[in-house]
């Protein structure tokens, strides 16, 4: 038998037949070597990075002692960033897809806090949030935390960095102290170490390396000055050509520059940094992942906790002083067994940092000289789509099915030439073919007395418009 089956170990029935259907047929690393003693009650401290499978760890644990009968808040995971709760919330609920009732609510800030409160009236089993907005509803009396089993702090380095250490205590000092605690955190220094000390009961402690293999992932070094790096990335861009790239720089001001020196020569990118208002950091998500644009310029805090599918390259335009952040960006692409590309700029003075990634990983790095690129004469291409944005979202009933609907008959478009679906709460993001985009937007216009601004959905107008990168 393989010894890395689920079947291997005591879970229900039910729970191991939902498994085999969601493809979870043998477990990875970090589920192999968390999963027996998160089982067994143990409290639990796991060094693992983002894409290695330690949701559905930690997600089974919680499951696995959680009673659907009982309505009160059984689980709680705490996680740094709203993407990463909402990516977290819809891992759970899938994995607890099998089992009758078991609700699963996301409260994290940016959002309005009176249906929060109206959900946690009528009783959950799971929650998942964020530092703040947790505090916030403990402050207001809304949340009762008093009947906690499991208590999970993931990407704890994370929510630390982002200064929620005195939000996370409070928390944790309104959950029972006869809980289980399973701390997940990329990387585990010494200062978080002693400050999530006092969380956890005799934890077992496991770390899988943050190790790529060679052959899923090239890596290539690229000498450059330090004032030329910006006009390099472009270079790079051209030459490779990757469908999607996520380029990091260890600045909010570098991000700004970069991304503004590719717009300006013609590539569809965006920046992402710490301090941007929730509502801009959710619409640059959702146009990078939905292929409406092709770069992301990003700090290492903010990219943390994102998990983007099929990402055709990544650009170290700074080079990581921190050698495990450094294997943690290269290992965001080359997943899902997909080949991957990590293209690295280095400075003179930056090699010292090089060379410690070359005792990290017990071998020599590739480099290569930027006159080898094939990239004069090429142009930027622009990302294949573009963004419908409509005014009217999950408040106004439309779903997916329905702007489809609208979008393949009034129309006229193929299913083809229509990309990711994104209804929230009050608007719907839709992905379109830059090449068809503009003629749809007039088809679903086309006698509507409202004005040239909106569109046909359900039956009902809403006003639409398009952003882009």
């Amino acid at each position: 038998m393989n010894p890395n089956a689920f079947a291997n170990l005591p879970l229900t029935p039910t729970l191991l037949a939902n498994l085999d259907t969601l493809g979870y047929h043998e477990m990875t690393t970090i589920q192999a070597q968390s999963l027996p003693p998160v089982l067994e009650g143990r409290d639990l401290i796991a060094q693992a990075k983002t894409g290695s499978g330690k949701t559905a760890a930690f997600g089974i644990g919680i499951l696995h002692k959680l009673n659907p009968a009982w309505f009160a808040v059984q689980g709680l995971v705490l996680c740094p960033t709203r993407e990463l709760a909402d990516q977290v919330a819809n891992e759970l609920r899938r994995l607890a897809r099998g089992e009758a009732n078991i609700k699963v609510l996301t409260l994290t800030g940016g959002a309005p806090m009176r249906p929060q409160i109206a959900s946690l009236e009528h009783g959950a089993h799971i929650v998942v949030g964020t530092p703040g907005r947790i505090r916030d509803h403990l402050g207001r009396g809304t949340i009762n935390l008093s009947h906690v089993q499991t208590l999970v702090l993931d990407e704890a380095d994370r929510m630390t960095d982002m200064g929620f250490y005195d939000e996370i205590a409070g928390i944790v000092s309104a959950c029972p102290q006869r809980r289980q605690t399973l701390l997940f955190s990329a990387t585990y220094p010494d200062d978080i170490r002693r400050a999530t000390e006092p969380f956890l009961i005799d934890p077992v402690e496991i770390k899988v390396e943050a190790q790529h293999t060679g052959d899923a992932i090239e890596q290539r070094f690229y000498e450059v000055g330090f004032d030329e790096r910006d006009h390099a990335v472009g270079r790079l861009l051209k030459h490779f050509q990757p469908a999607s790239t996520l380029a990091f720089c260890n600045t909010k001001v570098h991000c700004q520059e970069l991304a503004d020196e590719l717009r300006s020569q013609g590539f569809s990118a965006l920046a992402l940094y710490g301090d941007l208002e929730q509502r801009e950091r959710d619409e640059i998500l959702v146009l990078f992942a939905n292929r409406s644009c092709s770069v992301l310029v990003a700090t290492d805090v903010a990219a943390r906790g994102l998990d983007i599918a099929n990402l055709g390259a990544v650009i170290n335009v700074d080079v990581s002083k921190d050698t495990e952040v450094h294997i943690h960006r290269v290992g965001r692409t080359g997943r899902a067994g997909e080949s991957g590309l990590a293209l690295s700029l280095c400075a003179p003075n930056e090699k010292k940092w090089v060379r410690l990634i070359e005792e990290y990983q017990g071998a020599p790095v590739a480099w290569h000289d930027l006159k080898e690129l094939d990239d004069e004469g090429r142009e930027a291409a622009p990302a294949p789509m573009v963004t419908l944005v409509i005014h009217g979202g999950k408040k106004d009933k439309l779903r997916p099915g329905d702007v489809l609907g609208a979008l393949t008959g009034d129309a006229k478009l193929t299913k083809e030439q229509v990309g990711k679906i994104n209804v929230t709460e009050f608007q719907t993001y839709v992905a379109l073919d830059r090449h068809v985009a503009e003629l749809a937007f007039q088809r679903l216009n086309a006698g509507n007395k409202l004005g040239p601004d909106f569109g046909g959905f359900k039956g009902r107008s809403f006003k639409m418009r398009f952003i882009e990168a």
